[in-house]
């Protein structure tokens, strides 16, 4: 997952490369290097704050401070805007599948508003539109 500067949408966006917005999920599966994941490791991402915090304190519990604090300052650039009618329409999906994580509908409802598709091995997305579902 390459990570640029407003997660990829730059000049080589322009130039056909693909972008998908990265769930806490994937962001694992490529930092673990799981092979299921090797085809997005050089496409453009984004994520959310929240798929940051995620990531932050997942790493907190199995890795340690500092090893959590850089890599969720690496993926920080790949952060973009969460608007307020994100939330609204997420929270109204949420409402709909009670097993989604707040920051999986939150990412799923942008990368719709982005029109990227929403990369995850999440099940509770497995029959979604505009998923790439990419399971361990």
């Amino acid at each position: 997952m390459k990570v640029t500067e407003k997660a990829g949408m730059n000049e080589s966006e322009e130039q056909g490369e693909e972008t998908y917005f990265f769930d806490t999920y994937a962001i694992f599966e490529v930092i673990l290097g799981n092979e299921k994941y090797a085809p997005y490791k050089d496409v453009n991402a984004m994520t959310t704050v929240f798929n940051i915090a995620e990531l932050n304190y997942n790493l907190k519990k199995e890795k340690s401070k500092d090893i959590s604090d850089k890599t969720s300052e690496k993926y920080f650039g790949s952060v973009v805007e969460v608007t307020l009618d994100d939330i609204k329409e997420a929270m109204d999906l949420k409402i709909k599948n009670k097993d989604l994580s707040i920051p999986d509908v939150i990412g799923y409802t942008v990368a719709k508003r982005y029109g990227v598709k929403f990369l995850t091995g999440d099940e509770g997305f497995k029959n979604f539109d505009n998923v790439e579902f990419v399971k361990k």
